[in-house]
């Protein structure tokens, strides 16, 4: 596996652990049996090449079979749990093709979000992504988000319980973290946490250091990245979208 995160784009700055890491076409997942849900979804966001129309988006939602039965979510999991099917790799991200979208609706790329906060702060978030990754002066756009769990608060849960107790936990927060490459070959940072719940905020209220994420989380971000500059960049809250 190591060996192939290597010729991947999107894993150039590294890649967190995870119990199973699974590489789509154009996107890596980090999964984690425990919590029956990735960990983490990695994505270089895909633009559309002038001329070229984006397809539509596919809703073809469905289990990903590469992960062991007892520890995957499936349809019926999410069925009249009152939770969305939320995307961590944004389908509006991934739509050059048809089979591009469509890796975005395997159920790996999935955590149950709350209706009002899926529809509403996170897919704003992902908006500005977009927005940020058009601007002339930036290169490429990575981003990697993933689930926050807080043990100190109740945790709850979806899916029907069967002889193996599987169930899906419920994030209390999310995380996305955004690493943008400008053309003269500058690295820049900004990370946030987001509640599970409906917000009238804006997303650049909720930036936070990355050091923040990786400790909520539990994970390393862009750990190939070395040096006192990435540590300092790491620490800091950066203006949204200063570059």
């Amino acid at each position: 596996m190591t060996d192939i995160l290597s010729q991947r784009r999107e894993a150039r700055y590294g890649t967190p652990a995870a119990d199973q890491i699974m590489v789509n076409r154009y996107f890596t997942i980090g999964y984690s049996y425990y919590f029956r849900q990735a960990k983490w979804a990695l994505e270089i966001v895909g633009r559309i090449d002038e001329g070229v129309e984006a397809v539509e988006r596919l809703d073809n939602f469905r289990s990903d079979y590469r992960i062991p039965q007892v520890f995957r979510a499936d349809l019926a999991d999410y069925t009249r749990s009152g939770h969305d099917r939320g995307h961590l790799v944004s389908s509006a991200n991934q739509r050059e093709g048809e089979l591009q979208n469509s890796e975005t609706f395997l159920l790996s790329n999935m955590s149950p979000q709350k209706p009002k906060f899926n529809r509403g702060i996170w897919k704003e978030l992902e908006s500005a992504v977009r927005t940020l990754d058009s601007d002339p002066k930036i290169f490429e756009t990575y981003v990697i988000s993933g689930p926050i769990f807080d043990f100190g608060k109740p945790i709850k849960v979806i899916g029907a319980k069967d002889k193996n107790g599987v169930s899906i936990p419920i994030p209390h927060s999310y995380f996305k973290s955004v690493l943008a490459e400008t053309n003269s070959g500058a690295l820049n940072m900004w990370s946030f946490i987001l509640p599970n719940e409906k917000t009238n905020k804006k997303p650049e209220k909720f930036r936070v250091p990355t050091t923040q994420v990786e400790n909520y989380a539990g994970i390393l971000l862009w750990e190939r990245l070395r040096g006192r500059k990435i540590a300092n960049e790491k620490k800091r809250v950066r203006t949204m979208w200063k570059t």
